[in-house]
């Protein structure tokens, strides 16, 4: 384990959360689309809706059975006769005669002059005559106009994620397309001369390129659209051109690596020339940090140790992105400690934790690089950065992955 101190200029997590959710949150003001109702599913309405119909649109049948006047079936049972038969998707404007009833299907119109309908299950019938069993009272089984939604009713409200019992609402009062928030456009900007992709042979002194991928995963996840996924050498001249063709098609722009103090921090030396922020949060893992904006586009850079890198996004980006794309609130719990745990002083750690019926145990230590075992793990666990110590059945809060 990481044992050094955090310096006295390093930023809070919460004090560089704030800073990346002021840099992120005009986005809310982004442009509107119309598009088709076909793909709604997930999006965010721009704009209170208003039905521009009734629901049901007519007088219908709620059940298979036969349409008849109510005081026709007062005494039963009661034989009458046959008068015709109204299948869904006709008319149904021949009016019913008096003590006669007409078989009706379910989402029928109701014929003028009934006023219920019998179920068939209460009734026994031939080919010219139907024995009610059962009397029914007026307004049974008839589903009557706008007893769901009036005309020039609210719908849906601005602001609603839309899911299928919105589809399925906007649907049925006939509306073709519906205006959304363009989702938020981020690009994906990986660092790194031994990075490769996959399916390549490596050689000595090579990885694979994991972080273009899962940020890229990460941010579709949380309702972002992911415009372009691309990787630079450790290059200025290369990174900077890469940068230049992000901030043009993207909303936000996240980097990873070269953040740090090492020899080759091509993103820290292109970007602080650019008025980047570069410096220390006190966090454990994903210490160093950046943030800059470039031709007015936000561009966040994470450092390039793969759990670094997702744990980063998870804490600093992930919650106002999910905010802006209309997605619930990350779920947060105090839970037991299964395990016992130690942090550094001064920095804020967050573990890879695993939620068991009793609690939460560790996934796997605290180093920045296990990546494959932070596959094991569904929470953070939370460690404050004034705690260096925590003893088996402490409370602890966790973060839903």
């Amino acid at each position: 384990m990481d044992t050094r101190p955090a310096t006295a200029t390093a930023r809070s997590v919460d004090d560089h959360r704030r800073r990346v959710e002021q840099l992120l949150r005009p986005l809310a003001l982004r442009d509107v689309d119309d598009v088709a109702m076909t793909d709604a599913l997930g999006r965010l309405l721009a704009s209170d809706v208003r039905a521009p119909v009734d629901l049901p649109v007519f007088r219908n049948s709620g059940m298979d059975g036969y349409a008849v006047r109510a005081e026709s079936v007062a005494v039963t049972p009661v034989t009458l006769p046959l008068a015709g038969v109204v299948a869904a998707g006709q008319a149904g404007q021949t009016p019913l005669p008096a003590g006669a009833v007409m078989k009706v299907m379910t989402g029928a119109p109701i014929p003028p002059g009934a006023d219920c309908v019998v179920p068939v299950e209460d009734t026994r019938a031939d080919d010219t005559t139907v024995t009610i069993e059962r009397g029914r009272t007026a307004g049974d089984f008839v589903r009557e106009p706008g007893t769901d939604v009036r005309a020039g009713d609210l719908l849906v409200s601005a602001g609603t994620l839309l899911a299928p019992r919105h589809i399925a609402a906007l649907a049925a009062v006939g509306l073709a397309t519906l205006p959304v928030f363009r989702r938020v456009r981020a690009a994906v900007l990986t660092t790194g001369d031994e990075l490769m992709p996959a399916g390549t042979p490596l050689q000595p002194g090579q990885i694979y390129n994991s972080n273009g991928i899962a940020l890229g995963a990460a941010l579709a996840a949380n309702g972002v659209e992911v415009v372009s996924v691309e990787h630079s050498r450790d290059d200025a001249a290369e990174f900077g051109a890469k940068l230049s063709a992000a901030v043009e098609s993207a909303d936000v722009v996240f980097t990873s690596g070269g953040v740090s103090k090492g020899d080759f921090e091509v993103v820290k030396d292109v970007l602080a020339a650019r008025g980047g922020e570069f410096g220390a949060v006190a966090v454990q893992p994903g210490g160093p940090q950046g943030v800059t904006v470039v031709d007015g586009v936000p561009v966040l850079s994470f450092p390039g140790n793969p759990v670094s890198t997702m744990v980063s996004f998870e804490v600093f980006a992930r919650p106002v992105l999910r905010e802006l794309s209309g997605l619930l609130t990350i779920a947060k719990a105090d839970v037991t400690l299964l395990d016992s745990v130690r942090s550094p002083a001064g920095r804020r750690q967050f573990l890879r934790g695993r939620l068991a019926a009793d609690g939460v145990a560790l996934a796997s230590g605290p180093g920045s690089h296990l990546v494959a075992a932070m596959a094991q793990a569904d929470v953070l666990i939370d460690v404050p950065a004034e705690t260096t110590e925590l003893a088996a059945g402490a409370i602890v809060k966790v973060w839903e992955l």
